[in-house]
């Protein structure tokens, strides 16, 4: 492990000599150059490492040293770990629930199949750390038993591998096409073939474990159509592990094709894949559309360009350089995940396994994008605040995405994946997701059926499929709360759930949001029924413990209570975790407990969380950090440590917030988000966004009236460029004086020249003058600064 954290230290010291030749006076770093992909992924998830493509697009490569291990529940960390040293291909699709299409370069003996880890054969090759450079939109490495240098960059649906070959008569390019891959579950069909000399095209039927789980019966498919810069020779065809045969096409599980060649010395082959979800027709449409001409050297220009465009629109100055590789590669995972899932015409996979196609503008351009993503659960704390203020355009096709789901299906999926239902946790926020876009400006979509989608997520329970999640609700409607039912693992059913009372919890905040948008849209009756469904945790306040409990259908709260204990009540947290998420009504909360016994309580939380790096201490693993008071390695805890804001006590969040950032993420593989947590396609990476720049806000855009609240910004300046789509300003720049590592504290503000005695900004505010955020800051709290009134909340 020891070894792990040399290397990448090292590794990282010297792509920042290679990244910054500023060193010799010759180059300013830009926001790109302090992009580390390598950065957590020890541990990492199928889509954590794709640094071969550009921001949300739908081609995502990297090297895989284990996505052919699949894993056993269907999200488990696999595809790959920055300790592994050898490499079994190079994969272009990588979501959650979805992985194929693996190329790997090869000379010699075909082999077919990519061999273990740990022993010798297959088709894999090994591979030094010094030998692999990783940046925003380009991979290299070089297979050291081969001799081939393997590089691979994208556009949005297009992906591009180019390998170097040693002068060979035995040069091969395999397309592993028909194998189960990542997450994406067991193959049902597949087939691959050499159209011509320079083309191969095929696709790949799945059924990933949670489509299953949520949409039994339900299918993933993958389209492709490669163009090579170089006629191949010859051609092999086999299932993987059988002798190769010649052949030009073959189908069925395990199948695989091998374009064989001779090279010269240094001969580059180029290979461009068009991708798609609904046909080898888009495919090939995406391909001609996209790269008409384009070669792998101009793709990575326009791949870098578009990065530094997407990473330009928030720039920082001052500070630690450690620090601006934290928020720029945090920035990075958080463009990086959420793909592409239609076509260039429009068309998409609709839910029920058909096609679809999104309504063309005048110039035959689709109206919107379509999606995949992971469930949204959560990503209200960081991944939709930081899509407001700097990429509200594709905040907006997310909603438009979901009101599309509804259409189709009647309901909307929290997590999708090629529209189908992959929840991942059986409930479903994206009430809090459509009104916070609604609650920054962001109205582009169609109001009346995303506020039907909506309300229907909050109130329907008839008919409402798993894959829509919240299927203990009726319940919620009906008594206030969730009650508590000792089902397995996932366990949430018509007669309630095993995790009750975060469900509950969860119900009551997003019944709030709901609310507020309901209030501004003149839904009277609605708003009413909502803000009284949203008050439902009181029923779950146990005044002896001071503590959220779970309680049982006939009332009673259930006995031998553990606060700390997870999964009984409680999903991925515990009691001491969840009786902090009342965000909606932070002042109501605090009045049960008592302001001081709330203060001294959260503030004693955090103080033993720091001794276990705030959560899971330094084990590798994903769930680390369950039983802790306090887990940032997980969604439920994330706004915890701004609640000060709302007690009275700002200069706590400014300094918990602070030294989050500086010693829960790291600049190792395997320290980077926490220690191997998982990063949840960039919500933890947008948690250090928001927490660096000192923004956040506790209802994640839920309030009518939503505020940023303000903490302690890592940085001497941080500028914000607003956009058009909901903004009258052009930007917000937030400006420190006297900062520091040990100068966290906030001594005074001023917003626009004008004195802040209050530690929030308006949305509205924000978004219509912009301006500037001006913050002294000091090695001591002062602790009468912002402390008469907390941030404004509607009721």
């Amino acid at each position: 492990m020891q070894t792990i954290i040399r290397t990448t230290l090292a590794l990282t010291a010297a792509a920042l000599l290679l990244f910054f030749p500023g060193c010799n006076g010759t180059h300013s770093p830009e926001p790109i150059d302090y992009v580390n992909p390598n950065i957590g992924s020890t541990h990492s998830r199928w889509f954590f490492y794709t640094p071969a493509a550009m921001p949300f697009g739908m081609a995502k490569l990297g090297p895989s040293t284990n996505g052919h291990y699949s894993n056993r529940s269907g999200w488990q960390a696999v595809g790959y770990e920055d300790g592994h040293t050898s490499i079994e291909g190079f994969p272009c699709f990588h979501e959650f629930q979805i992985g194929g299409v693996m190329l790997m370069p090869v000379t010699g003996t075909i082999k077919t199949s990519p061999g273990k880890l740990d022993e010798p054969g297959g088709y894999r090759s090994a591979f030094n750390k010094a030998d692999e450079q990783a940046s925003a939109g380009y991979y290299a490495v070089r297979l050291k038993d081969y001799g081939i240098k393997a590089e691979l960059t994208a556009l949005e649906r297009v992906g591009f591998q180019r390998y170097t070959f040693p002068r060979s008569d035995s040069a091969a390019i395999i397309f592993d096409i028909g194998n189960r891959l990542g997450e994406s579950g067991p193959v049902v069909d597949a087939r691959v073939r050499m159209t011509s000399p320079t083309s191969v095209e095929g696709y790949i039927v799945t059924e990933p474990l949670y489509v299953q789980k949520y949409q039994k019966g339900a299918q993933v498919e993958m389209y492709f159509h490669a163009q090579l810069n170089k006629p191949a020779r010859g051609c092999k065809v086999f299932l993987r592990g059988d002798a190769p045969l010649d052949g030009d096409s073959i189908g069925g599980v395990g199948s695989c094709l091998a374009l064989t060649y001779a090279t010269e010395e240094n001969e580059q082959v180029e290979v461009k894949l068009g991708l798609s979800y609904t046909s080898v027709e888009n495919a090939r449409l995406n391909l001609e559309a996209e790269a008409p001409g384009i070669g792998f050297d101009r793709a990575r220009n326009i791949c870098t360009d578009r990065w530094k465009e997407y990473l330009g629109r928030i720039t920082v100055s001052g500070g630690r350089e450690e620090d601006k590789t934290k928020f720029y590669t945090g920035l990075f995972h958080a463009l990086l995940g959420r793909g592409l899932a239609s076509d260039v015409n429009g068309m998409y996979p609709k839910n029920d396994g058909s096609v679809g196609r999104i309504p063309l503008n005048l110039d035959k351009t689709p109206k919107f994008h379509h999606y995949n993503s992971d469930a949204m659960w959560g990503a209200y704390w960081n991944l939709t605040q930081l899509w407001a203020l700097a990429y509200p355009e594709y905040y907006n096709d997310m909603v438009q995405s979901q009101v599309q789901i509804y259409k189709d299906a009647g309901w909307m999926g929290d997590g999708i994946a090629c529209s189908k239902y992959v929840s991942g946790v059986g409930t479903n926020m994206l009430s809090i997701v459509l009104a916070g876009a609604y609650n920054s400006g962001i109205r582009d979509f169609d109001m009346e059926e995303a506020y039907a989608a909506t309300l229907k997520n909050e109130l329907g329970w008839e008919g409402r499929p798993e894959g829509a999640g919240k299927t203990d609700v009726r319940h919620f409607l009906r008594g206030g709360y969730v009650p508590y039912v000792d089902l397995p693992y996932n366990g949430t059913d018509t007669t309630g759930s095993a995790f009750s009372a975060s469900h509950t919890l969860e119900y009551c905040f997003s019944a709030y949001a709901t609310a507020q948008w309901a209030k501004q849209l003149g839904r009277t009756d609605d708003y009413e029924l909502l803000m009284q469904l949203s008050r439902g945790w009181e029923k779950l306040y146990d005044t002896q413990t001071g503590l959220i409990r779970p309680r049982m259908k006939d009332g009673s709260f259930i006995d031998n209570f553990d606060p700390l204990q997870s999964w009984r009540g409680f999903q991925e947290g515990n009691a001491a975790q969840y009786t902090f998420f009342v965000p909606h009504d932070p002042q109501g909360l605090i009045e049960k407990i008592g302001r001081e016994q709330f203060n001294n309580t959260l503030d004693s939380i955090f103080t033993v969380a720091r001794q276990s790096v705030f959560g899971g201490g330094k084990v590798i693993d994903a769930f680390a950090g369950l039983s802790s008071p306090y887990n940032h390695g997980n969604q439920p805890s994330l706004h915890i440590s701004w609640l000060f804001n709302f007690s009275g006590k700002p200069w706590l969040t400014q300094r918990w917030t602070r030294l989050i950032c500086d010693e829960f993420y790291g600049i190792t593989g395997e320290h980077g988000y926490g220690w191997g947590q998982d990063e949840d396609q960039g919500q933890l990476g947008a948690w250090y966004v928001m927490a660096a720049m000192g923004l956040f806000d506790v209802q994640g855009g839920a309030s009518a009236e939503s505020t940023f609240q303000i903490g302690s910004p890592v940085f001497d300046k941080i500028e914000i460029k607003l956009s058009p789509v909901n903004a009258k300003a052009g930007k917000l720049v937030i400006a420190t004086a006297n900062n520091s590592p040990e100068a966290c504290y906030v001594q005074s503000a001023s917003y626009n020249g004008r004195p802040l005695e209050d530690c929030w900004l308006t949305r509205e505010q924000l978004f219509r003058e912009g301006g500037r955020l001006e913050l002294v800051m000091g090695t001591q709290p002062n602790t009468a600064w912002a402390t008469s009134r907390p941030p404004y909340y509607s009721e």
